[in-house]
């Protein structure tokens, strides 16, 4: 009889994307997955038991791209013009308070237990100690960023955080740059020298509308994956979000530095179009993001149903291939790119010995 802090019994368990496996055992210990057996295969002591009879048993889904500090903006930015983070977003982030940040954490933590989320890229806000202190007491998986649109005193709080709630609990701390346009060379050089002494991911808001893009071409004479490559700071520590509007050239070096990327369908859908079959054609997996509850609240089951159908609209029919984005390929991006954004790679998003026992579990019937 072997020794487990939780058990599973008789599920059927979600190994991986592309694999379910009816009457399966989890043992969980020590927040990682011990084993997963048939059902009545080995003998269990556990510390608790859930049946999984009538219940999928899958890893939890993972939000590449998600914003706390606007979870009191909820749907309010359906009908705003471009570009809404400079029209909407930073006016509303300005009006917050610490008492605020730790409302919006709540609300958002709770709002992504309640949808099957367990990880989370909060992609760089203020107030993010009280932040930090709720999500650390809810057990999710979180990465957290500093708003980052200044120079040194951005910088320094930024590794203030970092020396605070990186590894604690569950959290850990990225760097951000929260859009090129607002970004001098020197935080861009800042951002990137900080993070890489400390083995840091740096994030940033990549390619995601025209006027952004044509800023940077304006401003530096390439596109933005252009000059942060001429930058030095592309590598596989980076996590591009949105990245809707690449050039050929732009896809190879994302592809030869590994750069990780997200998209955020709902909220991208106001905007571009990303070719993600050209990506995943190059063995490039983008996870998925909520962008916040500004848009549409922090459901990533429905943002996967309507990238589902962008995709089938956009490049299925025109094709004749209703398969062109399949439920297998879907969780592949939830699960693999979801575990890159988090930087977790190999750790989280399959159900097998080793992994995080980040689960959810699902209503059959």
């Amino acid at each position: 009889m072997r020794d487990c802090d939780l058990l599973i019994e008789n599920g059927t368990v979600m190994t991986d994307c592309r694999t379910l496996r009816a009457g399966m055992d989890v043992a969980v210990k020590d927040g990682r997955i011990l084993a997963v057996t048939p059902h009545g295969g080995e003998e269990w002591k556990a510390g608790k038991v859930i049946s999984g009879k009538d219940l999928a048993v899958m890893p939890g889904l993972m939000d590449s791209h998600m914003h706390t500090g606007q979870q009191l903006l909820k749907g309010l930015v359906l009908d705003a013009k471009p570009i809404i983070w400079t029209r909407v977003m930073l006016p509303f982030e300005s009006t917050l308070t610490p008492e605020k940040m730790r409302l919006s954490a709540s609300l958002a933590a709770l709002e992504m237990i309640r949808s099957g989320t367990t990880g989370f890229v909060e992609s760089g806000g203020y107030f993010m100690d009280e932040a930090a202190a709720v999500y650390r007491e809810s057990g999710l998986r979180g990465r957290l960023s500093w708003s980052t649109m200044d120079e040194e005193e951005a910088i320094r709080l930024s590794d203030r955080l970092y020396g605070d709630w990186d590894g604690q609990g569950n959290l850990k701390v990225y760097y951000s740059l929260r859009a090129l346009n607002s970004c001098s060379d020197r935080l861009v050089s800042l951002a990137a020298e900080h993070a890489g002494e400390r083995g840091a991911v740096l994030q940033a808001h990549m390619n995601e509308y025209p006027g952004e893009v044509e800023g940077i071409v304006r401003r530096e004479g390439v596109r933005p994956y252009v000059y942060l490559e001429r930058m030095g700071v592309l590598s596989d520590r980076f996590l591009g979000a949105h990245s809707l509007l690449l050039s050929e050239e732009e896809r190879e070096l994302i592809g030869e530095r590994g750069v990780r990327l997200c998209h955020c369908p709902f909220s991208n859908c106001g905007k571009a179009l990303p070719d993600t079959p050209a990506l995943l054609g190059r063995g490039i997996v983008p996870g998925f993001g909520s962008d916040g509850a500004a848009h549409a609240g922090l459901s990533l089951w429905g943002e996967m149903r309507i990238f589902r159908s962008v995709m089938n609209i956009c490049y299925g029919v025109p094709a004749a291939n209703p398969a062109v984005m399949p439920a297998e390929t879907l969780f592949q991006m939830m699960y693999e790119g979801g575990a890159a954004a988090l930087d977790e790679a190999g750790r989280c998003g399959r159900i097998q010995p080793g992994f995080h026992a980040d689960l959810i579990t699902v209503d059959l019937k």
